[in-house]
């Protein structure tokens, strides 16, 4: 299992699709519970942490300025 380093501003795919059909999304918070941002339809919820690092596929870092 590969251990990824979460921050805000960064895409990660997941392993299931959203009903829109994207399977990538923006976090937006993270903490025990990370808020995501589907990268499809814009569709925001609340994720428990466990969850998010079980589903993982891959994590695009968000650009720094």
């Amino acid at each position: 299992m590969t251990d990824y380093e979460y921050e805000v501003g960064d895409i990660v795919t997941l392993k299931k699709p959203h009903p829109c059909g994207s399977r990538e999304w923006e976090i937006l918070r993270v903490g025990m519970d990370f808020r995501l941002m589907c990268q499809g339809c814009g569709h925001q919820i609340m994720v428990p942490r466990k969850l998010v690092e079980k589903n993982t596929r891959g994590l695009r870092k968000a650009e720094k300025l």
